[in-house]
């Protein structure tokens, strides 16, 4: 079984929800957000989606196209 993350199953603070938006700004990979806030990939992607925070990279264009 896999090892449970710091905050499993713990509210989420207004500061790691802070925190989580600060990263995501950044274009942090979901994983070491994760990392960082003691929590499940699975977790940082439902607060992101309740919290409307994209967690997709904002300097890459789709399909590689170059301008």
């Amino acid at each position: 079984m896999a090892k449970q993350p710091e905050n499993a199953g713990k509210a989420w603070t207004a500061a790691e929800v802070a925190e989580l938006k600060k990263l995501a700004k950044e274009n942090t990979p979901t994983r070491v957000i994760g990392l960082k806030l003691g929590r499940s990939e699975d977790s940082i992607y439902s607060k992101a989606a309740d919290e409307n925070v994209s967690l997709k990279p904002t300097n890459q264009s789709p399909y590689n196209r170059q301008k």
